[in-house]
């Protein structure tokens, strides 16, 4: 005899191989990408952003021929107050030179509609800054963002992204 416990035990089962195996794939096909050359996220204690808070992304390149696409990354919540984000952002070459920059990112249209993807209250957006760039010199690249909006802490950015991946 099944018990009610058993049964419910047995019918999970099979959605549970359904999930294992939908995992297994997204992983597979993911990792397939070749085309990437770098993708990372820092995470923002709390969904908040602080000034002190660098977003340091190292690379080492060591392919100078290849162009490349560079895209910045912002995960944010539905709520998040403001349709742009100020970056400073400070490049640091293999030989020391250091190159240092402003940027808007625009997250919302004029009439407020995110841009990006949603899943719920949560949304991504995958930003193209640089296209068809060849790296000039093999070695280590230090790219570190810093946001430069006048809130200290930035509330509900959760995970703010760099990948650079060849051109097709």
């Amino acid at each position: 005899m099944i018990t009610g416990m058993h049964q419910k035990m047995i019918l999970q089962r099979p959605m549970l191989s359904k999930v294992l195996v939908f995992c297994i794939t997204l992983v597979v096909f993911s990792s397939c990408n070749s085309d990437v050359v770098f993708s990372k996220y820092q995470k923002f204690d709390d969904n908040e952003w602080f000034v002190k808070d660098k977003a340091v992304f190292d690379i080492d390149i060591t392919d100078t021929l290849t162009l490349n696409n560079i895209s910045l990354m912002v995960r944010h919540a539905d709520s998040y107050p403001y349709s742009n984000l100020f970056l400073f952002v400070t490049t640091v070459y293999p030989d020391g030179k250091t190159l240092t920059d402003t940027m808007e990112v625009i997250l919302a249209d004029e009439k407020g509609k995110w841009q990006g993807s949603g899943a719920g209250d949560i949304f991504d957006f995958k930003i193209p800054i640089k296209k068809n760039v060849r790296f000039p010199l093999s070695g280590k690249y230090q790219f570190s963002f810093v946001q430069g909006m006048r809130v200290d802490p930035l509330p509900l950015i959760m995970d703010f992204g760099l990948e650079i991946e060849k051109s097709k």
